[in-house]
């Protein structure tokens, strides 16, 4: 499919203020060759959103082997509730045993997360993200106000685009607020993953990921022992991120 004329730019300042349902549908009528990554809460209502458009939308989450027991079993409930496909991408085996077998099982702690998530996530992703012309992902503006604040709703995904290919992305929550999102999936009986009753609100891999207490961001339960700002793994980064750190 020829995507040249497809004016990202364009469309994200035509739709910033739009229903988020409304992009959904903008990309996949203009992409047949799309998927929606998941993994949380925000992923679960575009998915809500998009089986009702298209039953067979394509779906993809990133296994890193870490997860919480808790996830895997949202996986499979939100695999069942909407009776669709969900595509569980795993690490190279290969950089996975290296990463372990030079490092250990939680050298995240002593050396930060971005090797870690290289490996469990970005390698993955990238692919992945090789075979589609464009993906959907549950990003919000408020979730990280140091990485996220200016995130549009339609962008030309720089970090894994190429240069003789451009990957596109769409953000259609990135207007909403957690507030918003919750609304939603409790209006819609949408599923959600059980930790999120024990004050888990940003949910990644269970070694790196943390309750948090009234008043605090969501982002904080994210690696905590890091620097607060730095609060991303390298799949929604704004440039090329380095193979292998996340």
């Amino acid at each position: 499919m020829d995507t040249r004329p497809f004016n990202a730019a364009a469309r994200a300042a035509e739709y910033e203020h739009r229903d988020p349902a409304d992009t959904v549908r903008l990309a996949l009528e203009t992409f047949p060759n799309i998927a929606i990554s998941f993994s949380g809460a925000e992923d679960v209502v575009l998915i809500d959103m998009a089986v009702k458009i298209r039953p067979d939308v394509g779906i993809f989450s990133l296994d890193t082997g870490r997860l919480h027991a808790e996830t895997y079993r949202f996986l499979e409930q939100v695999r069942k509730h909407y009776h669709v496909v969900i595509e569980v991408l795993s690490p190279d085996a290969a950089e996975l045993e290296k990463l372990v077998r030079e490092k250990g099982l939680f050298s995240f702690y002593r050396d930060g997360h971005k090797e870690c998530c290289g490996v469990r996530k970005v390698m993955p992703l990238r692919r992945k993200l090789a075979t589609l012309d464009a993906w959907i992902t549950g990003q919000r503006k408020d979730q990280s106000p140091g990485t996220r604040a200016s995130v549009p709703v339609v962008e030309e995904d720089r970090a894994f685009s190429s240069a003789n290919r451009t990957l596109f992305k769409f953000n259609p929550l990135a207007p909403w607020s957690s507030a918003q999102v919750w609304h939603y999936i409790r209006a819609n009986g949408v599923p959600a993953n059980e930790l999120h009753q024990r004050g888990f609100i940003s949910i990644g891999c269970e070694p790196c990921t943390r309750p948090v207490l009234p008043n605090q961001h969501e982002r904080e339960g994210r690696w905590w022992w890091e620097e607060e700002t730095m609060k991303e793994c390298g799949l929604h980064a704004g440039s090329p991120p380095v193979v292998g750190s996340g």
